[in-house]
């Protein structure tokens, strides 16, 4: 593990995190990891896992996500999550694949949610080793799968 697994914000990363992630990225079993932040805005924790690699059931949940704020209110929630980004290389060349590290943090959000989830990012970065791209999503056009696979292509 690299230096400190705690961020700026006090928040720390649970090892479920780097387990999971080292599960997708080894095994090759798991198409794709959510985190959140503890309701207790302590420490980030593995949400879901997927092996199915469907983009809009991961959409879905990104988008649909909820976090209480300071008092408790739950409302609109931000998120990170990894996914591994299959797309075909142009002019028939194959397929490649990234490991995909997505910080879904919508404007939308209330403030103290959006705050924790971008002073927390660089602690789950520094933690998940592998990582070939690095994406922020800020609204629902950003995690499309054509404007992900756009932005991870682009940096092959």
């Amino acid at each position: 593990m690299k230096s400190s697994s705690k961020a700026q914000s006090g928040v720390s990363v649970n090892p479920e995190c780097i387990s999971a992630f080292n599960e997708l990225k080894l095994g090759k079993d798991l198409k794709w990891i959510i985190y959140k932040i503890s309701d207790d805005w302590k420490e980030i924790v593995v949400e879901e896992t997927s092996k199915e690699g469907n983009w809009d059931t991961f959409r879905d949940k990104l988008v649909n996500a909820k976090s209480k704020d300071k008092r408790g209110n739950e409302g609109i929630g931000g998120r990170y999550a990894v996914f591994d980004v299959e797309y075909e290389l142009e002019g028939g060349e194959g397929s490649r694949s990234k490991i995909t590290f997505i910080t879904w943090c919508p404007d939308n959000a209330s403030q103290y949610p959006r705050m924790m989830y971008s002073s927390s990012k660089e602690a789950i970065k520094r933690a998940l080793n592998g990582l070939a791209a690095d994406i922020q999503a800020n609204d629902e056009e950003d995690i499309e799968f054509e404007s992900i696979k756009s932005r991870v292509s682009k940096g092959r």
